[in-house]
């Protein structure tokens, strides 16, 4: 079904993305479909070295909002990448799907605008035909779209690229409902026994390929979608993961970079339990702000003046009686849980949030479902895309070191006493890598020498990559230099007229932001 574009853009860029080695990736809405079909299987793939031949795609906006944006052109293609860069000649490859956006008045054209949402497990083909329909709507301003083609790809592994499809619909609806804090040894084995049960349905699907979804053999295929669209450097914007896809790649091809925008920084260098908690700590930073908003505003806010209250009252009632919905689903903790997650992705969230859960304490649960599915990315009729499945693979390829249910369960009252909502969620989180099978890829963690200057822009009240890393991705990478939006919610371009303006004029001009920068709310 046709969806209205600012509706879906709206959606979309309120959470583009989360971190890597988390348990809370991005939700970002697709096609009524399980994959929807692009026309790149109408030319064959285009090999590393090779241009792309592009086709005309113009169901694929139709497929996702209807219509293509006024005056865009959208052609599509593939690369084939090894699946194994480290053994390039092996004749097993993966299709990577690629989708070119391009205005009818550009003008003066710079190359392409690679384009990553993050996740990892989201689709970069669905958020370029987003953020195509200009700026009115949420895209991208027509200074970027006059300059630039649009190019976004699904990373391997990721919806049209030989998506990873190994969790059932009935694991994944007992995953969101699950009890986000199990206090007994009996609920805490039963969470157990599900991320095993997930573990090995993955491991006998893909077995010996699990290793090749690693971000590290993404961002070379990067290098190959470079080749492809004929372009001599890359240009990039990647937000949230696409920040740790995209200084990956700085790593690796120093000398292949010409712009980088790195929106929602990932820290590399933190472990995945430091990175876990790190994203306690963000969101739970994230609710006290929404907790005080609430307060202040307790016109637009039905739950005030103790959202908190409302809010783990509505949790810990559903754990002794949830209320059903239309569908037959009971609103468990875990549902209102994952609604909370995704209304703190973006300021306006906050009061849907409030309404869903007074609806809820009226015995409506609808409200709390529509936050919920949204963020799942699950459908009206029980399914899911693959979202949580490409997720799953490339964090667990990535993460070398994951704890053991035993440190789990012990982070989990530590982190609780932290992070009162969220600690113990993300603590329980890290079971989805701890049973995980097959050989493990983490990514490099170092500095991009020979990089040009490489901008990372961090949002002061995100949640899901809290503004800390901002300063620590850019240190790292040894070119970086941070830019600064005291706002709320995940991500910041191309939200504010003063991002844009520095973002803009770093991607055309390459003028890099004034150290020091900081844009304030809007």
């Amino acid at each position: 079904m046709p969806r209205n574009p600012r509706l879906v853009l709206a959606a979309l860029l309120a959470a583009v993305v989360a971190t890597a080695g988390c348990t809370l990736p991005v939700f970002a809405p697709d096609s009524d479909g399980d994959v929807p079909g692009t026309a790149a299987g109408k030319a064959p793939p285009a090999v590393p070295g090779t241009q792309a031949q592009w086709t005309p795609c113009p169901e694929v906006p139709r497929q996702l909002v209807g219509r293509g944006a006024s005056g865009m052109t959208y052609e599509c293609a593939s690369v084939a990448v090894p699946r194994d860069w480290a053994a390039p000649r092996s004749g097993q490859t993966y299709e990577v799907a690629m989708i070119r956006i391009r205005s009818r008045t550009q003008r003066d054209r710079i190359g392409s605008l690679l384009i990553n949402p993050g996740g990892p497990g989201s689709s970069g083909i669905d958020m370029s035909v987003y953020l195509s329909f200009g700026q009115a709507l949420g895209g991208l301003p027509t200074e970027i779209t006059d300059r630039f083609d649009l190019v976004g790809f699904d990373p391997r592994g990721v919806h049209r690229s030989a998506p990873v499809k190994c969790i059932s619909a009935a694991d994944q609806d007992a995953t969101f409902a699950a009890v986000p804090d199990p206090e007994t040894d009996a609920e805490f084995q039963e969470i157990v026994a599900l991320n095993k049960r997930v573990a090995v349905g993955c491991g006998d699907k893909y077995g010996a390929q699990l290793p090749f979804f690693s971000t590290e053999q993404a961002a070379h295929d990067m290098d190959a979608i470079r080749a492809a669209v004929g372009d001599a450097k890359t240009t990039y914007l990647g937000y949230s993961y696409g920040t740790l896809l995209g200084a990956t790649y700085a790593q690796l091809y120093p000398g292949k970079v010409r712009a980088l925008v790195l929106d929602g920084a990932v820290n590399p260098k933190q472990g995945f339990e430091a990175g876990s908690e790190a994203q306690a700590k963000g969101f739970e930073r994230a609710f006290t702000n929404f907790t005080a908003w609430c307060k202040a505003n307790a016109g637009k806010c039905p739950i005030a003046p103790d959202a908190r209250g409302a809010v783990t009252d509505a949790m810990a009632k559903a754990d002794a009686s949830p209320v059903e919905g239309e569908d037959g689903r009971a609103a468990t903790s875990g549902w209102i849980f994952y609604a909370v997650i995704a209304s703190l992705y973006t300021e306006p969230g906050w009061q849907q949030l409030a309404k869903a859960v007074a609806d809820l304490q009226g015995g409506d649960p609808s409200g709390i479902f529509d936050l919920a599915d949204q963020y799942a990315d699950r459908k009206p009729d029980g399914t899911y895309s693959n979202l949580f499945d490409a997720n799953l693979a490339v964090n667990c390829a990535d993460t070398d070191k994951a704890p053991t249910a035993e440190r789990v369960r012990q982070l989990q009252s530590d982190w609780r006493k932290k992070y009162p909502l969220f600690g113990a969620p993300l603590a329980i989180g890290m079971l989805s890598c701890t049973f995980w099978p097959g050989a493990k890829d983490p990514y490099p963690a170092g500095p991009a020498t020979g990089a040009p200057p490489i901008v990372v822009v961090g949002t002061t009240g995100d949640p899901a990559t809290p503004y800390e890393n901002t300063a620590e991705l850019a240190s790292m990478l040894g070119t970086g230099r941070v830019l600064t939006w005291e706002g709320e919610g995940h991500t910041a371009y191309p939200s504010t007229k003063c991002i844009v303006a520095a973002v803009d004029a770093y991607l055309i001009d390459l003028k890099v932001p004034a150290e020091g920068l900081r844009c304030p709310p809007q």
